[in-house]
C-alpha cells in the first residue's frame, strides 16, 4: 500500500506536498515547508517567508527577533512560534505532530511520532490541548496492567506495598499506616483466598513436634483419608519404626479420627488425666515402653516327685508392669504391692534416673474393683497409651507414630 506524506495547512486544512512553503489555497506560510533545512522565526508569524524569486523586487522585512542561528535561539520562543504556525490538523490519513521540533525534520521523526491510519481516515485529535488522542489511547493501552493469576495475586497480597507511598502494608491491614491509602479490594480478596487455601474450615492439620531435625512441619488434612507410613499421603521414610502402612487419619461425620492399620509398633495417644486400661495394653512414659499384665498365676503345687520349687516369698499383687525393650525383649518387671504403682525418675516404684524425658513423678497405675486406670501426674512430656481401636481426635491432641510426635490442630468451622 502506497502512502503519501505531505503538509496540512493550519488555517484552511488544505493539503500540500512536502517542501511547499506556502499554502496553495490561502497563501498561509507552512511550518514544515523547508523539509530538511533550517526555519527562521518571523516576528509576527514565527517563521521567515520564502526567499523571493529571481528578478522579483525585494520586499522590506521586519528585523527578526534574533540574528543568532537556529541552534542558538531560545527553545521556548521557537516552540511557541512553531505551534502558532502549524496547529494540529489531518489530511490524507496523516497526523501532524502538534509540537514538531523547529529546525531539521527527518523521516525518522515522521515514522516514530506521526501515527498513520492505514484505512485512510484521520483519527480524532484535540486542537485545544495540542495532544493526539490516538497517542493518548496508545499510552493508556500500553500502561494497562495485565491480568494476574491467582497465585500472583496471592503473592502480592502477602507482600503488598502501598501504591501511593511505596510503604509495606502488613497482612490484615486495610489501610496504609503512612499515608492512609486503602488497600485495593482485589488484594484484600486475594488475602482471603490465600488463607482459605492453607486450611479449610473444620479441617485439621498435623504439626510435627519431634522428628529428627525436621520439627515444625505441618501436614494439611483436607482430604477424606490420609494414610501415614513408608508410602501414602503422609510419608516418613527415615523412621525405621514406621510400617509401610502405619495409620490412617480420616473424617467421620465431620470429626477427625485415627486408626491403626495393623502396624508393628502401633499409634500412641497422649493421656488427658486418666484413662481405663486392661491387661496387655502398652503405654509410653519418657523413652520407656511398658506393658500392663494381670496378677501372676499361682502355681504352688509340687513337682512329679513331690518336691516344691524354691523361690522368693510371694506377695499378693493385683497387677504388674513389664518394661519392653527394643526388639520385643522383656526388661524390668515390677509387681504392685498395693493397689497402685508409680513410675518416674526418682522416688517411685519403678525409677529411671537416666531418662531425660521422664519426670520425677511421671505416671501411676491404679486398681479398683478389678479395673485398672492409667493416670498422668502432670508430667512435662506426657504419658501415651497405645490405641486398640480407632479413636476420635480433638484440637490439641498429641500422638506418637514411630518416633514422630504429632500435634493435632483443628480449624473452627
Amino acid at each position: 500500500m502506497d502512502l503519501e506524506i505531505g503538509i496540512v495547512c493550519g488555517r484552511c486544512e488544505a493539503y500540500a506536498a512536502l517542501r511547499t512553503t506556502t499554502c496553495p489555497s490561502c497563501s498561509n506560510r507552512l511550518a514544515l515547508g523547508a523539509f530538511g533545512s533550517s526555519v527562521s522565526v518571523d516576528s509576527h508569524r514565527g517563521l521567515s517567508p520564502p526567499p523571493p524569486a529571481s528578478g522579483s523586487p525585494r520586499v522590506a522585512e521586519e528585523p527578526p527577533i534574533s540574528k543568532a542561528p537556529p541552534t542558538t535561539r531560545d527553545p521556548a520562543q521557537i516552540a511557541e512560534a512553531a505551534r502558532e504556525a502549524a496547529p494540529p490538523a489531518s489530511r490524507g490519513g496523516m497526523l501532524v505532530d502538534p509540537e514538531p521540533p523547529v529546525g531539521r525534520v527527518t523521516a525518522e521523526l515522521v515514522q516514530s511520532r506521526v501515527p498513520i491510519d492505514v484505512n485512510g481516515s484521520s483519527p480524532p485529535l484535540s486542537a485545544r490541548s495540542g495532544r493526539l488522542s490516538g497517542a493518548i489511547a496508545s499510552v493508556k493501552s500500553s500502561s494497562k496492567p495485565k491480568s494476574l493469576s491467582l497465585e500472583e495475586l496471592m503473592d502480592q497480597a502477602k507482600n503488598f506495598v502501598c501504591r501511593s507511598c511505596s510503604t509495606p502494608v502488613p497482612v490484615g491491614h486495610k489501610f496504609c499506616g503512612r499515608c492512609g491509602a486503602a488497600v485495593p479490594p482485589e488484594i484484600m480478596n486475594a488475602r482471603t483466598q490465600f488463607f482459605g487455601q492453607l486450611q479449610a474450615p473444620g479441617k485439621a492439620k498435623l504439626i510435627l513436634i519431634r522428628g529428627e531435625g525436621v520439627e515444625g512441619l505441618s501436614y494439611q488434612l483436607n482430604a477424606e483419608q490420609h494414610v501415614v507410613g513408608k508410602a501414602g499421603q503422609l510419608v516418613f521414610p527415615d523412621d525405621p519404626f514406621v510400617s509401610p502402612r502405619h495409620a490412617n487419619f480420616f473424617y467421620r461425620n465431620g470429626t477427625l479420627c485415627v486408626r491403626d492399620e495393623g502396624s508393628l509398633n502401633g499409634v500412641y495417644l497422649r493421656v488427658r488425666g486418666s484413662v481405663d486400661i486392661t491387661p496387655e495394653d502398652h503405654f509410653l512414659a519418657g523413652e520407656q515402653v511398658f506393658r500392663v499384665d494381670g496378677p501372676p498365676q499361682l502355681n504352688d503345687q509340687p513337682g512329679p516327685d513331690g518336691t516344691y520349687f524354691y523361690s522368693s516369698p510371694k506377695h499378693q499383687s493385683p497387677f504388674r508392669i513389664t518394661q519392653v525393650l527394643q526388639g520385643g525383649a522383656h526388661g524390668m518387671t515390677v509387681c504392685a504391692r498395693t493397689s497402685s504403682l508409680q513410675i518416674g525418675r526418682e522416688g517411685g516404684d519403678l525409677n529411671f534416673p537416666t531418662d531425660l524425658y521422664m519426670s520425677g513423678s511421671h505416671c501411676k497405675i491404679e486398681e479398683a474393683n478389678g479395673a485398672l486406670t492409667l493416670t498422668d501426674m502432670s508430667s512435662r512430656n506426657g504419658t501415651y497409651v497405645r490405641l486398640r481401636a480407632e479413636r476420635e481426635l480433638g484440637h490439641g491432641d498429641y500422638l506418637f507414630i514411630g518416633r514422630k510426635l504429632l500435634r493435632v490442630e483443628i480449624t473452627a468451622a
